[in-house]
């Protein structure tokens, strides 16, 4: 840890990455989760710190004690592995968070991908509070075109609605680059991550204009009043809204699993993280278009370059380049949240 990163009550502390690890790993054990729990709930937080990705990152640290303390979650689930079908494989996480189920169910889902050209991982009965795209990339390395999804609670109104009832559900897609880091995407189809919003709160700032809703459903730009009394907002008013209720079919009755409102239910109040499924779908290349495969995935490298001749941004760059840049420098998390994660450890 930088010392010279200390100097105040309000400045900053700057981590590197085995220190980010080390922290979130003392207060995981501390809290009691088993050590698969730990090891795959701290590699999903520290990709994200890392990567820039704040809102998914240690701050989800004191989201995830407190879902424990008021028994939204099991510390110590194993998760069960089923195999259902040639294309289908399914986890139950009997309750845990999603990343320990996830790394069970990832072995088995890579196989059927490869040995049908497309397979799908359905976890059920899971906790989940990380970012989807730390899984799509673990697919990516393997060669595979991915897919995932999830339901959450009531956090959004649909479309022309005023109350909560979809959830901000969201969506990451991964294509794998030979020679570059992989094109992927990971985003809410509510107008902003639910996370963002809590962090607005935490510093005490408006959120803008367009991200939710108070309680007599006007516009609101008050973080507090948008999460405890009113609803966020779809992005691309009519389109998120489709895309939302498509992701609560797809990943919540399809794999016979909860919607959001019911997620919502379940949780009966207690403010925990959201309990319900996750859908990831893999496909291979090479066992669709044979021995063209490098040829078609080549082409897509066409794609990318005329994107960037124009100016655009590829998705993913800036959180690529925030990970060189914060391997190389480390991460500077807000003294504050740095002493609120180092009391959960004590």
């Amino acid at each position: 840890m930088s010392d010279a990163t200390l100097g105040g009550s309000d400045a900053d502390v700057t981590l590197t990455r085995e220190e980010l690890f080390s922290l979130c790993r003392r207060v995981l054990r501390r809290q009691g989760f088993s050590e698969p729990h730990v090891e795959a709930l701290s590699d999903a937080l520290v990709a994200a710190e890392v990567d820039g990705s704040r809102s998914h990152g240690l701050y989800r640290l004191l989201g995830f004690v407190d879902t424990l303390r008021h028994g939204g979650v099991v510390p110590d689930a194993e998760p069960v592995v089923e195999d259902t079908a040639a294309s289908v494989v399914k986890v139950d996480a009997r309750g845990g968070f999603s990343p320990h189920a996830f790394r069970e169910g990832l072995p088995a889902l890579v196989d059927k991908a490869r040995a049908s050209g497309i397979a799908m991982l359905a976890i059920n009965h899971c906790v989940h509070g990380t970012a989807l795209w730390v899984e799509i990339e673990r697919l990516t390395r393997e060669g595979l075109v991915a897919i995932a999804c999830n339901p959450t609670q009531s956090y959004m109104a649909p479309f022309g609605g005023r109350e909560p009832l979809l959830g901000t559900n969201p969506i990451a897609f991964g294509w794998p680059r030979p020679d570059a880091d992989p094109y992927v995407f990971d985003f809410a189809t509510s107008a902003i991550a639910r996370g963002d919003i809590e962090l607005y709160r935490r510093q005490g700032k408006a959120i803008p204009p367009g991200w939710g809703v108070g309680r007599d459903g006007a516009p609101s730009q008050d973080p507090g009043e948008v999460l405890d009394h009113g609803a966020m907002l779809p992005f691309g008013e009519h389109k998120g809204s489709a895309l939302a209720i498509m992701i609560e079919l797809i990943a919540g009755p399809l794999i016979g699993d909860m919607l959001s409102v019911e997620s919502s239910e379940h949780d009966r109040g207690r403010g925990g993280l959201p309990y319900h499924g996750e859908l990831i779908i893999a496909m291979d290349p090479a066992r669709i278009t044979g021995d063209e495969a490098a040829v078609h995935m080549g082409r897509s490298e066409r794609l990318f370059s005329l994107v960037q001749q124009q100016g655009a941004r590829l998705a993913s760059r800036r959180r690529y380049e925030a990970r060189r840049r914060h391997l190389a420098q480390g991460v500077a998390l807000s003294r504050s949240l740095y002493d609120d994660i180092v009391d959960l450890a004590s």
